[in-house]
């Protein structure tokens, strides 16, 4: 069953294409990794589902709904949520109150702040944060300010999580950690996740399908041993000239 739907969707930004006539779908229960070099349109992509911006052509649908040109707000209380690859957390707040901001103003806009507390108290015991739950947030290693930015995106009770280099500048025993962190989340939740990620290896073993970007364009799409032969993927990242440099 598809959840999320994305149908020949192009977005300009003056004379550049940032994204050109993309189409793939997202079904429930998914982990899918989006892969591309630097400028491929990853980020873009995430940006339009979200709601951040619009698309000049194509529809996004959820639930098979359109949701291309709703508010932000509105796509996120629809079940759609975000993890950002340039972390910002409030930095004069707990990261307790950081993950508290998701449960009043998410999808559930609870009321009571004895609830929002302690579904957030939740939220950081199952990223694995709970002896910082009241320290600032900007006292937070890198490794714990990607998942604080994780459980932000999870205090507004998604259905479909978007999930953009959360594992950039790891080491590879924080990654290997990162990595059964969102394996227990995905399955735990009933989580439909779509990953972002230049760490490869973390792709393939974490994706059984994995969609390639290249120029804005789809490149390729399949299972990582499908994604690991394709000749057209291994030109775009080992090539010469124009191609490798993207």
């Amino acid at each position: 069953m598809i959840l999320l739907e994305v149908r020949s969707v192009t977005k300009r930004f003056g004379g550049v294409v940032a994204v050109d006539n993309v189409s793939f779908s997202v079904g429930v229960g998914e982990i899918l990794g989006l892969m591309g070099a630097n400028g491929a349109g990853k980020t873009t992509m995430f940006s339009l589902i979200a709601g951040n911006q619009r698309p000049d052509d194509g529809s996004i649908l959820l639930d098979g709904v359109p949701i291309h040109g709703m508010r932000p707000d509105i796509i996120s209380r629809r079940g759609i949520s975000r993890a950002f690859q340039i972390v910002r957390p409030f930095a004069g707040m707990s990261v307790l109150e950081n993950v508290m901001v998701g449960e009043l103003f998410g999808a559930r806009q609870e009321k009571s702040t004895t609830i929002a507390e302690a579904r957030a108290r939740d939220i950081i015991g199952e990223v694995g944060l709970s002896d910082r739950a009241d320290d600032f947030a900007d006292s937070l290693t890198l490794a714990g300010r990607k998942r604080l930015e994780i459980a932000r995106a999870l205090a507004t009770n998604p259905k479909f999580l978007m999930l953009d280099e959360v594992m950039a500048g790891l080491t590879p025993t924080e990654v290997a950690e990162a990595v059964a962190m969102i394996r227990k989340l995905q399955s735990e939740r009933d989580l439909t996740v779509v990953i972002i990620e230049h760490v490869m290896g973390v792709l393939m073993d974490l994706c059984p399908r994995i969609v390639v970007l290249h120029h804005g364009g789809v490149l390729a799409e399949g299972t990582p041993a499908e994604i690991s032969q394709d000749a057209r993927v291994i030109e775009a990242y080992l090539g010469t000239g124009r191609d490798s440099a993207a």
